[in-house]
């Protein structure tokens, strides 16, 4: 999987992308997601989603009168609603933080985010840094290159091995200032990573950002490898067949605890009933069971 985009980023990026291209009030419109894929890739996921009916809800087959319905449902569904919202939340707390003093953006896992190409007005004023293992960073650059896409002066891409690098020596190595405020993001990643992995992370983090930077991640709670909702059972079993099994789970406390011990104060956290109200509202689509949000700031000062 490190050599080209993992299943799940692909997935991420189509369901981003068909989401914006088909709703009319989207969750959250990302315009550049389709250009990352190629023709035959789109086409693939395309076939390879609206075959997961049978997989996905087999007592739905036949129940929609064309293609574009089945997808529809697939998509807003099984396939984009944490993708959709999670990124929908990041952006806006990021935005939220810039105005409050932040001044460094600082994507770990980036995947096929675009928020650099979206943003060009961001781009203008504040730092981005990409963070990804370079040979996955690679492809998405390839990608960027064939879609024709105008890398920002303030893009920087950084490729990291984050089983074996330094992670502060390759920011600083790439012009990122500790002495800044900082918005760390972290999404889809927690999931497939055992505890010990994720304090790592964290406790990197907290040794050289500054004081006041945030960190918002995605993680699941403690019930979901025992839940009984047939899409959370699906999604499990999907990471696991494609060679990304989901591996942590975290009650409330727990996940105070392991933020605490690093210098972290849980700002906010939104479990699925207060991402339906605050971000989904009244469209068409239900939160995912057992995904929470957490947004952490580092407090190394009294």
């Amino acid at each position: 999987m490190e050599n080209k985009a993992s299943i799940t980023a692909l997935m991420s990026a189509f369901g981003r992308a068909w989401h914006t291209e088909h709703e009319e009030n989207p969750i959250f419109a990302d315009y550049k997601a389709k250009a990352l894929l190629t023709d035959e890739e789109y086409k693939m996921m395309s076939t390879y989603i609206l075959s997961g009916i049978d997989f996905f809800a087999p007592e739905k087959k036949g129940a929609f009168k064309d293609d574009t319905e089945t997808m529809r449902y697939l998509i807003n569904t099984h396939i984009a609603p944490t993708p959709l919202c999670r990124s929908a939340y990041c952006e806006a707390a990021l935005k939220t933080a810039m105005r409050t003093g932040t001044e460094q953006y600082v994507i770990l896992g980036a995947g096929l985010d675009t928020f650099s190409f979206r943003e060009p007005e961001f781009l203008m004023k504040y730092m981005v840094y990409e963070l990804d293992h370079p040979k996955t960073q690679a492809d998405k650059i390839q990608r960027i290159d064939r879609a024709g896409l105008d890398v920002p002066d303030n893009l920087v891409f950084v490729g990291v091995d984050f089983t074996k690098d330094d992670l502060c020596e390759m920011l600083l190595s790439a012009g990122f200032d500790k002495t800044k405020k900082t918005f760390f993001s972290w999404l889809g990643v927690s999931y497939y990573l055992f505890r010990d992995d994720i304090e790592k992370m964290l406790k990197s983090i907290a040794s050289f950002a500054a004081d006041g930077s945030t960190l918002l991640f995605d993680y699941a709670d403690a019930g979901l490898f025992l839940s009984d909702e047939k899409r959370v059972q699906n999604m499990v079993a999907m990471a696991k067949a494609g060679g990304e099994e989901m591996k942590s789970s975290f009650d409330y406390w727990s996940m105070e605890q392991m933020l605490s011990n690093y210098g972290f104060l849980i700002y906010e956290i939104l479990e699925p009933k207060d991402i339906q109200t605050r971000i989904i509202g009244k469209r068409g689509m239900k939160a995912f069971e057992h995904i929470n949000y957490v947004q952490a700031v580092i407090k190394k000062n009294g």
